[in-house]
């Protein structure tokens, strides 16, 4: 998947007006493996010492990052 094809993805699971944060997961997990192929996305991960983060990134089985997912218009995503 590329950057095109994930952005017409999400625009259109968003404009079916059922969409939930959820929604878009696979698609999310589907651009981070084709980008960086070397890189396993896995969604929702068992607990964390951080917490639980929705995606945990690993390379070669070590955690390179966490990756926590909002929903599209998500309240706590606005600036004050």
């Amino acid at each position: 998947m590329n950057l095109t094809q994930y952005i017409t993805s999400i625009i259109s699971r968003y404009k079916s007006g059922n969409a939930t944060e959820h929604s878009f997961r696979s698609d999310l997990q589907q651009l981070i493996e084709s980008l960086v192929p070397e890189v396993r996305a896995t969604n929702e991960p068992k607990r964390q010492s951080c917490g639980a983060p929705d995606y945990i990134l690993t390379r070669k089985d070590i955690p390179v990052g966490f990756i926590e997912v909002m929903d599209i218009g998500d309240k706590s995503l606005s600036v004050i």
